[in-house]
């Protein structure tokens, strides 16, 4: 009797600890399940606070982010391919997330508000979609150019009264400036099928830069510094720089027509967690968020659906948009820049 009392206890004691480390699993597999791993050259600011505001809605997700370069995510996507480390990649251009797609990192989702962009500013397989639109602008010193003084088209920028005075965010990194290098490149190309004519004018805005910066934050403070005085930026940074943070930095739309970037968001192929990507990825293309981006971090919604009388007046006002065949530039993009690289860059 006394052996089948102590049998009993075993078992019993056995039952629950087997219960216990079941429930331990499952919390934990809970736990590991509300987290949020983000990549993104989006910035502090503007991620601290979206960050903030999503955690209001959902305070039991730990929200992680790592802010670097565009190419940098591409880079780094393509190393943990077989392992993903990331959920969600929140900001580049439309032709670094084509090309993600294209190399089968990046999962297929379709938005609630898909058919509310047009369809230059999505994947036809719903693998990336636009969130902002982002022109490129011509930047000065405000303080030490006039507004009359200033460059108003890119070739101004070759003028010789601007020799060392130049600053550019090294393009390699950076979208951005890929952008506007392959805008210059694609001006002579569309018509001679040759990137020459474009070489030769970055050879001879190189002869007027004084520094290529490593990021765009370096480029706007030695800018303010005058370091340089003249420089080519995206225009939500001038903007964010030149009302929030004070800098005497304002801009130009080149008159003869500027690149317009489509900046996309996507989920990457295997995330650990998916499903928490999807609620962020919403949250944030909310007409709610977009107008909060638009108002506070001068991001232009690609969204058609929004009444833009709730966009500040500046972002209603025309500018001449660019032509371009964004597929090439895509494509030949990299061999471009490799040339600009080796045989422009430095080489007055």
């Amino acid at each position: 009797m006394v052996r089948n009392r102590f049998a009993l206890t075993i078992l019993l004691a056995s039952l629950l600890l087997a219960l216990a480390v079941l429930s331990g699993c499952r919390f934990s597999n809970q736990t590991s399940q509300r987290k949020l791993l983000i990549y993104t050259p989006h910035g502090q600011d503007m991620l601290r606070d979206f960050v903030a505001r999503y955690k209001q809605v959902h305070p039991e997700v730990d929200v992680q982010v790592l802010d670097m370069g565009s190419r940098e995510v591409l880079g780094r996507l393509r190393a943990e391919h077989n392992r993903p480390q990331a959920d969600l990649w929140w900001g580049a251009a439309h032709t670094t997330f084509q090309t993600a797609a294209e190399e089968n990192l990046l999962a297929p989702y379709r938005p609630t508000w898909a058919d509310k962009v047009p369809e230059s500013a999505r994947d036809s397989q719903d693998r990336w979609y636009g969130t902002y639109e982002t022109p490129e602008v011509i930047v000065y010193n405000s303080a030490a150019v006039s507004a009359a003084e200033a460059p108003k088209d890119w070739d101004d920028l070759l003028d010789p009264k601007w020799r060392d005075k130049v600053l550019i965010r090294d393009p390699n990194p950076s979208d951005t400036m890929r952008a506007i290098f392959g805008g210059i490149i694609w001006r002579g190309y569309k018509d001679t099928g040759s990137p020459e004519n474009g070489y030769e004018w970055l050879r001879k805005l190189d002869a007027n830069v004084h520094e290529y910066t490593a990021d765009g934050t370096l480029l706007m403070q030695k800018l303010a510094r005058q370091e340089g005085l003249i420089s080519l930026w995206d225009l939500p940074d001038v903007r964010l720089y030149q009302e929030q943070k004070k800098l005497p930095v304002a801009y130009n739309f080149p008159t003869s027509g500027t690149p317009v970037v489509t900046d996309g968001i996507a989920i990457v192929r295997g995330a650990p967690h998916a499903e928490e990507a999807k609620r962020f990825y919403e949250f944030v293309t909310t007409p709610e968020s977009l107008v909060h981006a638009a108002r506070n971090y001068y991001r232009v919604p690609t969204r058609t659906d929004i009444d833009r009388k709730q966009f500040p007046d500046w972002m209603n006002e025309p500018f001449t948009r660019m032509p371009l065949d964004w597929d090439l530039l895509r494509r030949q993009g990299n061999e471009w820049l490799q040339y600009w690289d080796t045989n422009i860059r430095g080489r007055r």
